[in-house]
Formats: C-alpha cells, sequence, structure tokens
C-alpha cells in the first residue's frame, strides 16, 4: 500500500465509529448498525460510502438534520405493496427495515414493492441487494436524495439530479451478482475522498459551470480546509453522470421512482427544507414462487460462468461479474485493514477527541 494511506484494522476501526456515535447520543444497537454499515463500505472497496462519512454524519445529528432512534412509519400498506416515512431517522436504521418488511413480504406473497422516503443517508445500496440474496431473493433498488443537486444532466453545466444510486441483487448459488453504482460518474463520496487527498478523480468526472472539465474537488465543494467538512453547496460546478445520455436518463428515472412517486420529493427545485433525505423504491422477487427456481439457478449460473470464461484483454485482468471485485477487496482490507488517506483518518480522530472518546492517534 502507498506510503500515503494509513491501514487501520477493521475491528479497531469498527470500535472507534461505534464509540463515536455512542457519545454523540445514539444507542449501543444504533451505533452499531452506522460503524458496521460505513465500514462494510470500506470492506467492499466503496470508501465513498464508508467511514469518510463520519464527521458529516456527526453534524447532521448535531445540527437535527438527522434524527436517532427513529422507527419508519408505514403510511401505505397493500400486502404485497408498502410505503414507509423514515422520518429523517439514520438511513442505517430506518432503511434495513424497509428492507425486512419487504423481504417478509416477498417471502410471503412471492413479490413485494417498497417505497421509503425521508431517511437519512442510506449508505452503500449494495448492502440491501445483499441482505435480500441472503433471504433468496431478487431485488431492485432505485434511490435518489430529495434536495441534493449535485449532478448535471446530459448536455447540460447546472446541477439537477443527486448521485441517484442503483443497485441489482441476484441469488445464484455459489456465485451471487451484486450490481451496485451510481447513476453519477462518480459519487460524491469520491469527490470527498479525493479532496481528502485519496484517489484522484477521473479527468472529466466534473464539469465547470463554462463547460471545462475537470477532476479539481474544488469545482464542487469551493475553497475548503485541509482538515475538516466540506459543502457541495459552496462550489459552482457539478458531477458529470456516467455514460453519457445513458446514465443521465437513469438518474432521471431514479428521480422520478424513489422521489416523486414515493413522496419524499425529487432532488429539486430546491426548496428551504433544511436537510436532504433519501427515497428508495425497492423490488423483491423470489425465484421460488415463480415455480423456476431450479431452471434459473442452472440457467443463470451456466450463464455467469460462460461470461467469465471470456478472453480477457489484459491477461492481468480477468474478466470480473457483478460484486466479484467488492468480495476480493473485502477479503483484503479484514486480513491487511482498511487504508485511510491520513486526512480522512485525523478528522474521523479530531471528532472522537470532540466527543471525548479516547483514541491512539
Amino acid at each position: 500500500m502507498a506510503a500515503e494511506y494509513v491501514n487501520v484494522p477493521a475491528p479497531a476501526l469498527e470500535a472507534v465509529v461505534t464509540k463515536i456515535f455512542g457519545a454523540a447520543g445514539c444507542d449501543g444497537a444504533e451505533s452499531t448498525r452506522i460503524s458496521t454499515h460505513l465500514l462494510g463500505a470500506n470492506l467492499a472497496g466503496h470508501d465513498s460510502h464508508g467511514v469518510a462519512r463520519v464527521p458529516r454524519y456527526v453534524e447532521w445529528l448535531e445540527s437535527g438534520f438527522v434524527l436517532k432512534g427513529q422507527t419508519a412509519e408505514i403510511i401505505t400498506d397493500g400486502g404485497c405493496f408498502a410505503l414507509l416515512d423514515g422520518k429523517f431517522g439514520f438511513g442505517q436504521t430506518v432503511a434495513p427495515q424497509a428492507v425486512e418488511l419487504g423481504i417478509a413480504r416477498a417471502l410471503q406473497h412471492g413479490i413485494a414493492v417498497v417505497g421509503l422516503r425521508n431517511a437519512g443517508h442510506i449508505g452503500r445500496v449494495g448492502e440491501y441487494s445483499e441482505k435480500a440474496i441472503a433471504a433468496g431473493l431478487i431485488s431492485v433498488h432505485f434511490v435518489n436524495v430529495a434536495g441534493s443537486v449535485l449532478v448535471a444532466p446530459f448536455g447540460g453545466v447546472e446541477r439537477r439530479f443527486s448521485t441517484a444510486p442503483f443497485s441489482v441483487g441476484v441469488p445464484l448459488p455459489g456465485r451471487p451478482l451484486i450490481l451496485d453504482f451510481a447513476t453519477s460518474l462518480v459519487a460524491e463520496g469520491k469527490v470527498l475522498v479525493a479532496s481528502n487527498g485519496g484517489k484522484e478523480l477521473p479527468h472529466d468526472a466534473l464539469i465547470e459551470p463554462d463547460g471545462r472539465l475537470s477532476a479539481d474537488p474544488h469545482t464542487l465543494y469551493g475553497d475548503y480546509p485541509q482538515i475538516g467538512p466540506r459543502n457541495p453547496s459552496n462550489g459552482k460546478g457539478a458531477i458529470r453522470a456516467f455514460g453519457e445520455h445513458k446514465g443521465s436518463g437513469l438518474a432521471f428515472m431514479c428521480e422520478m421512482l424513489a422521489g416523486a412517486l414515493t413522496g419524499g420529493g425529487t432532488s429539486g427545485p430546491v426548496e428551504a427544507r433544511g436537510r436532504i433525505a433519501n427515497g428508495m423504491l425497492s423490488f423483491y422477487v423470489s425465484p421460488a414462487h415463480f415455480g423456476t427456481q431450479a431452471e434459473f439457478e442452472a440457467t443463470g449460473r451456466a450463464y455467469v460462468d460462460w461470461v467469465m470464461e471470456t478472453a480477457p484483454a489484459d491477461p492481468a485482468s480477468p474478466v470480473l461479474a457483478p460484486g466479484d471485485k467488492e468480495a476480493q477487496t473485502r477479503a483484503d482490507r479484514l486480513a491487511n485493514g482498511v487504508p485511510l488517506q491520513p486526512d480522512t483518518w485525523e478528522s474521523i480522530l479530531q471528532v472522537a477527541r470532540r466527543l471525548g472518546v479516547p483514541t491512539n492517534g
């Protein structure tokens, strides 16, 4: 690992993050949920949704933008479909409640559609696909961020979309597939990581108001201290959608399904709501109820194996299925520690010290 990273053992990292949220006022169960989820994102290689978010989460909690100890309220219940309101609770608390309900209903009815609105930042959406896979279910998740405009639509320079994540999970014996990505060219968290001295952004990840492409986090954040909070509203530029018109179109639909349909609101027009919130529309399907589970699993697994036999363009980089990279990264980081940029680690330690949490740093 390059010298500019600090490797922190996963158990130690999880412990300090758990203590931080406990000191910030969350109970033990919620503190553990948050730390486990954030660490899980780092272990999967999604550092943009990992512990780099700790200072921002604490800031949101202290500002009243996100609330501790919430239970999602069922607004509409039609058996195989339901709508829940997260009441601005921590995403790591209310999103699992929605997912658990969707899983239970799909196991009962064969299919379920569950909407969640007004949730705090729900983190890595792929984790919810993993939960469905563990129950033997296919799942599809459309996510938006109400009140958050970060991404320019294809052909534009002004912010109109949130980063609008999308995830699909497919349960196959010994070979689960997990597709998980933001519809922006990079997640906002990757800009955050880059601003802390982490992995540089692609040269065309951001766009300036005059149409110039940029890899400079200042395009999104404006001026910021080396160590400290980043505020996207201070920047004049935007993140670009991935895949040109295709990613832009998918982001549009995430706003429609996760934002407009759930009643939680779209990314804009931005009103004086004082907070942002995730919306999520999830579909759960039980292959067993379709009566084709054996055929589905045999055909699906044979197809995966056939695709993986593709001759690689680079012999050193074999073709990977969705989820393979995350599994490889998880094994490596559990064994060797989680690599954090020094500024990211110091930001976490500063929050810990301010809250009276003992650290060794």
